[in-house]
């Protein structure tokens, strides 16, 4: 659920504001991480290539999510996006056109989900 919730707040659908790929999965997670509306809005800097080191704005938030929840998954993460996504820089998947946008965000909230699911 909180898959589909990411990709509309992405793309505007389903009633939801539109959101840049970091929010958009930042905020579909909020209520199940126990995230502040604060991060939420801190986000807005992290689209479209803006997240540090130039990496995925989406792959960004999940990163925070984990780190800041204490769940050490960075290797399994990494593997996981580099696997669907071909690179982790934002510019570099834009280049490769493996994977779109949205795809990210997908593919993101993908992981964000087998996470929550293995920790309940």
């Amino acid at each position: 659920m909180s898959t589909l919730q990411a990709k509309n707040n992405y793309t505007g659908q389903g009633g939801c504001i539109r959101m840049n790929c970091s929010q958009a999965v930042v905020s579909a997670f909020k209520d199940k991480f126990n995230l502040e509306d604060e991060i939420v809005e801190s986000f807005k800097a992290y689209g479209g290539g803006r997240a540090p080191e130039g990496v995925c704005g989406a792959y960004y938030a999940v990163k925070f999510i984990a780190e800041k929840c204490d769940i050490d998954n960075s290797a399994e993460l990494k593997e996981y996006f580099l696997e669907h996504a071909g690179a982790l820089e934002c510019s570099h998947i834009r280049s490769l056109r493996k994977l779109s946008c949205i795809g990210c965000v997908e593919k993101s909230s993908e992981f964000l989900d087998k996470i929550k699911n293995v920790l309940e």
